[in-house]
């Protein structure tokens, strides 16, 4: 009897050990996806040193979706750690905070004039052209400082309850959205912009997606919008539809689904002010019928 006990004690401790060495084992797995987007980020400002901005920006987009998975993994094999979630942080800085900044300079900035690679440092741009120049400075750096603003908050946010309503919004453009906008731009016309006029309104696109990260736009969350839950075959064949027209037409899919996300943060508060103005909650179907019978004579 007790060494029937004996070998149960025995048998349940090299399960307890198998278990234990499995889940270690686990662990392991969603960093890998994380070291995987920092790879990205790496080849990303190689090949923008080597003028290779498509590649580039396709690497921006591989990180996207390496991003999008070491979490997902982290929670399926219960391996979430606060290490893995500092670690994940650094890897957005650098593949969606400074590899699409030092592309956006290369591609949209660099080539003002036709001087890229011909004088150092832009001495022979007009006075103009230095001027956009610098400002390429200022707004690929802003957009790097505000995408880490944009990590910290939601890092500190992370660490607070939140209701269910929260969880269906994010506060501020999400750093990879924009850095996806950079990239799907980028690899939609791959040609870098040589004009002033063009340089001009580039550096205003980076330094308003900059300001869109910080700033308190809601943006959809669609890991709680339960699609696939409530409807997983529709949810199914409208993703397939989806990897089919990216994979057949990357340049204007990534390209329209990037301006549609961005934009709809400003629209949906636009129109939440344009509902609030007097005009609306003035006209007489607005009002309540006991409203209306007093002011009418």
């Amino acid at each position: 009897m007790a060494d029937r006990r004996h070998r149960q004690k025995k048998h349940e401790s090299r399960g307890g050990n198998g278990k234990y060495q499995l889940r270690n084992g686990l662990s392991i797995l969603p960093s890998l996806f994380t070291i995987g987007n920092i790879f990205c980020a790496y080849y990303s400002v190689m090949s923008t040193l080597n003028l290779k901005y498509d590649q580039a920006a396709i690497a921006i987009g591989i990180g996207y979706i390496l991003d999008g998975l070491d979490g997902r993994v982290a929670r399926l094999t219960g391996t979430s750690t606060e290490f893995g979630a500092q670690l994940d942080s650094l890897a957005d800085v650098l593949t969606f905070g400074i590899a699409p900044a030092i592309l956006a300079f290369s591609w949209g900035i660099e080539w003002m004039g036709g001087n890229q690679g011909l004088l150092p440092g832009g001495t022979g741009l007009s006075q103009t052209e230095q001027h956009v120049r610098s400002g390429g400075w200022v707004m690929t750096f802003a957009f790097v400082i505000c995408g880490a603003l944009r990590l910290a908050r939601f890092n500190v946010q992370a660490l607070k309850p939140t209701d269910a309503t929260s969880k269906r919004y994010f506060v501020g453009l999400p750093i990879p959205a924009g850095a996806g906008l950079i990239a799907s731009i980028v690899h939609f016309w791959k040609t870098p912009i040589a004009g002033v006029g063009q340089s001009l309104l580039w550096c205003l696109l980076i330094g308003f997606t900059a300001f869109l990260m910080i700033s308190t736009v809601r943006y959809q969350n669609f890991k709680e919008l339960g699609i696939f839950s409530r409807r997983p075959r529709v949810a199914l064949v409208a993703t397939a539809m989806m990897i089919a027209l990216i994979f057949r037409y990357s340049e204007v899919m990534l390209l329209l689904l990037a301006v549609t996300y961005v934009a709809s943060g400003p629209v949906s508060k636009l129109l939440q002010v344009v509902r609030r103005l007097p005009i609306h909650s003035g006209r007489p179907e607005d009002r309540s019928p006991l409203e209306v019978t007093r002011r009418e004579p």
